[in-house]
């Protein structure tokens, strides 16, 4: 808080201060066409003094005189050129300045085939790579590019810790807090145009998260005009790529238009049977009303299937390796995944732009709609389809609680080697008779979701801007289970097999191939946003002060009356709302040109996501107690360096998260019952803090090498209240509060780590970039520090009672619990990458081809995993872990091997 007051003071009470300036003009050209670049940002330092290049290239700046500064020179599709000037007694005329066309641009396409398949599955938390696009800053480019790969994420951070908009709206889900990048997927020649913001620091669109910002502009006016044709080629998410754009320029009748189109496809990705169909279209429209009034329609619509995958045990590794996938099988020679993931949710928005010289007001309205669809396999009073279920693994004879059985063992290893994958043959010949012992369903999410938005920026004077915003969100999503195979059989029994109980009383009992069973809620969400944001600029220095105020309410329907939960499963459930704020604030001192620093810090509440304020969503009304909303307290500063050769960044950070809640489902086996269960862990907090390293440095004119790091630490920083709800009747009854719960006390995760990616990353680099416009680029890099998920409910007293006497367990002494609980870091690991290109003008036509091989040494690596939480009492798990191959052990995923990527583009 005291950044936050000092950076007040200044921004409102520091007088003005006057000094010498120097002028600096020049013309910026291309350098193959020789033809003007307009829109080209020309600045002196962080952006703080700046202009741009007009429609005929020309610019001019002026600029505190000093002995020397270095400007910086940037425009979307073209290298970065920085510029050392010293001066003179004259106005300093740079003339022709020449950019080259940045063929390196295709990387972005690259990253999207890395971070696809990490991104989507919900077993896995989303990274941040995919807010980086847009950015040229080193550190954060490798973190896009390279640590991507193994689920690094920047300071820690879930991407719902950033912002997405597109057009100044943000699309951040009311769900998780987080963008669903398939929305927009495979529109990478429309997406480009974007502006960035990192971490903390001010946005002209929004308050923004503490990530970074991303808006991405659809206008056809801001998009490069002609016609784009590209294909790609890979072994990673998917094999094959088509895509086509076309943008016209701006007509004199003030239209302009941009379409695009994208189909993306692979029998099977680099992990076995992970099938990927996607194809995605785009199309925008603006109408320059006048010099000052512009209106922009755009259309998304991109559609996704795809087959997902699992982690695995370290048993089930060894046994098969690490691209298998257990959710797949054949079925009559071709390859089917039970558990694929469809989504399709198209977006329409139309947005008014007012732009003059002193104040510019977007305003937005969107309209978006759709489905997201999981399917999977269920079974009901039938053996476990799962052909890596811990009952057909080598691991379950071993570990027998009436002795090793190695025979047995031996039979089960040998059986899983012949038949490792799904049997679909024996699913079919076990729905023979009339009621379906098996099914295939989907869970599917229905939304329909109105975005409402207006962002202003007004110059009140020279060096002082005002930026605000209204937005309003309102969400209407319909969740339920629906039938898609029945495998023969006539009908389903909507019972729960686990209770003998109704799971809709009203309805009708028996259900077949499109019937909706098992659960069906209605959620109903809104949110509304109001920040303001005053910016001050003088030659020395800058200030910034940003304040938020937030209205979010949730709210349950159910619309299946549960036999379990006759009380509070049928109909609206209370409203759940939220008052929220932020302030945050910036200051940044200008050393000189070439050197500057910078501070941020942000205090602020934020409204638990939806999925953590339902305890059971799916079967009742039931919210988690005394609720609360999260807090988030972050403070930074940053050195930037910029001189003629070498350029770089350097950053230490700090956040403190607070009172956050997180739910969570399993099946657990513990000293107070046995059964499914949602785990509720409040008043979870969680430290991150470190510093990053960037440095680019310009050994020739064309070879520049580069090194960052990231050293940093991400911690459980209490002990959280821990309560678990059973579905069923498997509680000791007298445990169950009047809320329905059980409450263990807290869970003693303080000091564990968190498991939020490598804590530590190193990468050095060497580009090199001939004058005949080919590149070749290698990166080696270093991951260290990575943490697999720890399991909270090991970790509360309940562990230690057990199930049979009620009693501790006498062997679970300080010692034994600290071995058996002793958290264990994943591998550290090198990964090296190697990328490349080259261009071709041709009768002004380009031809560019991209080309990338990553890890190339074919690395065995472990990105991330959990520890499994059914052996939920001391000594299930002690005698588990006898063996050293213990049947519930850790589950993790493991990182691509040798991978390629092979782009082809013309444009004309």
């Amino acid at each position: 808080m005291r950044i936050v007051i000092l950076s007040a003071f200044l921004l409102f009470t520091i007088a003005p201060c006057n000094a010498q300036e120097a002028v600096v003009h020049g013309r910026i050209v291309d350098s193959r066409l020789k033809t003007p670049i307009q829109g080209v940002a020309v600045t002196l330092g962080q952006a703080q003094i700046s202009t741009e290049s007009d429609r005929e290239g020309y610019f001019t700046l002026k600029i505190p005189r000093a002995e020397a500064v270095v400007l910086t020179l940037s425009a979307k599709d073209y290298t970065i050129q920085r510029i050392p000037v010293t001066f003179g007694l004259e106005a300093i005329d740079l003339g022709n300045i020449y950019l080259e066309r940045d063929i390196t641009v295709e990387q972005a396409d690259n990253l999207i085939t890395l971070t696809d398949s990490e991104l989507l599955d919900d077993e896995v938390s989303a990274n941040s790579s995919g807010l980086l696009q847009a950015t040229r800053d080193v550190f954060l480019n490798r973190a896009a590019f390279d640590f991507g790969q193994a689920f690094f994420r920047v300071r820690g951070y879930d991407s719902q810790n950033g912002k997405v908009l597109v057009n100044g709206i943000a699309m951040n889900k009311l769900f998780d807090g987080r963008p669903q990048w398939n929305n927009w997927g495979g529109l990478n020649d429309v997406t480009r145009n974007q502006q960035f913001t990192n971490g903390l620091a001010a946005s002209d669109f929004t308050f923004g998260g503490i990530l970074a910002n991303t808006n991405i502009d659809t206008r056809p006016s801001g998009l490069r005009p002609g016609t784009r044709l590209s294909t790609s080629a890979a072994n990673r998410t998917y094999a094959g790529r088509l895509m086509v754009t076309h943008t016209s320029k701006l007509q004199k009748n003030g239209l302009a238009y941009s379409v695009s189109g994208s189909r993306r496809w692979a029998q099977e990705g680099y992990i076995d049977g992970t099938l990927y169909d996607a194809f995605s279209f785009f199309g925008a429209v603006e109408y320059r009303i006048d010099k000052k009034n512009s209106i922009n329609l755009t259309g998304i619509y991109a559609q996704n299937r795809r087959g997902r995958s699992s982690a695995i045990t370290e048993e089930v590794f060894g046994l098969v390796g690490k691209q298998y996938n257990p959710y797949w099988g054949e079925q009559e020679g071709e390859v089917r995944n039970s558990r694929e993931r469809k989504i399709a949710e198209p977006i329409v928005m139309l947005n008014h732009y007012f732009e003059s010289e002193k104040f510019s007001l977007n305003t937005g309205v969107a309209y978006q709609f759709g489905t997201n669809a999981r399917s999977r396999l269920g079974y009901y009073n039938a053996p476990n389809p799962d052909p890596t279920y811990y009952r057909y693994l080598p691991s379950f004879y071993v570990n027998s609680p009436i002795g090793a059985n190695f025979i047995s063992a031996s039979a089960a290893r040998k059986g899983f080697l012949e038949n490792p994958q799904l049997n679909w043959d024996f699913i079919y010949t076990a729905n023979t008779r009339e009621q379906a012992a098996y099914v295939l369903y989907n869970d599917v999410i229905d939304d329909k979701q109105l975005l409402l938005n207006s962002v202003g920026n007004l110059m009140i004077s020279e060096g002082l801007q005002a930026d605000f915003g209204l937005s309003h969100k309102s969400l209407t999503s319909d969740n339920y289970a629906k039938l898609d195979d029945l495998f023969g059989a006539d009908f389903h029994s909507d019972i729960d097999p686990f209770s003998n109980t109704l799971n809709d009383v009203e309805g009708e009992v028996q259900k077949r191939t499109g019937d909706i069973f098992n659960y069906r809620y209605r959620m109903k969400a809104s949110l509304s946003d109001m920040f303001a944001q005053l910016r001050y600029k003088r030659r020395k220095w800058n200030a910034f002060l940003a304040g938020q105020y937030v209205l979010t309410d949730y709210q349950r329907e159910g619309l299946f009356r549960n036999e379990r939960f006759l009380e509070n499963s049928f109909g609206e459930s209370q409203t759940v709302k939220f008052n929220n704020y932020g302030i945050k604030a910036g200051f940044t001192y200008k050393i000189n040109g070439r050197h500057w620093l910078t501070t941020h810090g942000t205090y602020r509440t934020d409204a638990p996501v939806l999925q953590n304020v339902f305890i059971n969503p799916r079967e009742n009304n039931q919210i988690v107690p005394d609720i609360q909303s999260e807090t988030v307290s972050s403070v930074d500063a940053n050195y930037f360096i910029r001189l003629p050769k070498l350029t770089g960044r350097l950053s230490g950070f700090y956040t403190r998260f607070q009172n956050t809640t997180d739910i969570n489902f399993f099946f657990v086996d513990a000293g107070v019952g046995s059964d499914f269960v949602q785990e509720v862990l409040t008043d979870l907090d969680k430290l991150h803090l470190g510093t990053e390293l960037g440095l680019e440095y310009q050994l020739s004119s064309a070879v520049k090498l580069t090194a960052v790091a990231a050293v940093s630490k991400y911690v459980y920083a209490s002990d959280p209240n821990f309560s678990i709800n059973f579905d069923t009747a498997g509680a000791e009854e007298d445990l169950i509060n009047p809320d329905g719960n059980i409450d263990l006390g807290t869970a003693q995760i303080k000091d564990y780590k968190l498991a939020q990616g490598p804590q530590q990353a190193f990468a050095f680099g060497i580009d090199y970039r001939d004058p005949e416009y080919w590149w070749v680029s290698t990166k080696l890099n270093y991951m260290a520090n990575n943490y697999a998920n720890i399991s909270a409910i090991t970790r509360t007293q309940s562990f230690l009672l057990d199930p049979e006497t009620g009693m501790r367990f006498p062997e679970a002494t300080p010692e034994n619990i600290n071995d058996i609980l002793k958290q264990t870091g994943l591998d550290n690991f090198y990964l090296l990458n190697l990328v490349g290109g080259k261009s071709w003008l041709k009768n002004g036509k380009y031809i560019s081809v991209f080309a990338s091989i990553n890890n190339v040494f074919d690395t065995v690596f472990r990105t991330g995993g959990y520890e499994q939480s059914r052996n939920g009492n001391f000594g299930q798990l002690q005698r588990d872990n006898l063996s050293g191959t213990p049947s519930f052990a850790p589950k993790y995923w493991y990182g691509y091997g040798r991978t390629y990527f092979l782009n082809v583009a013309y444009s004309f």
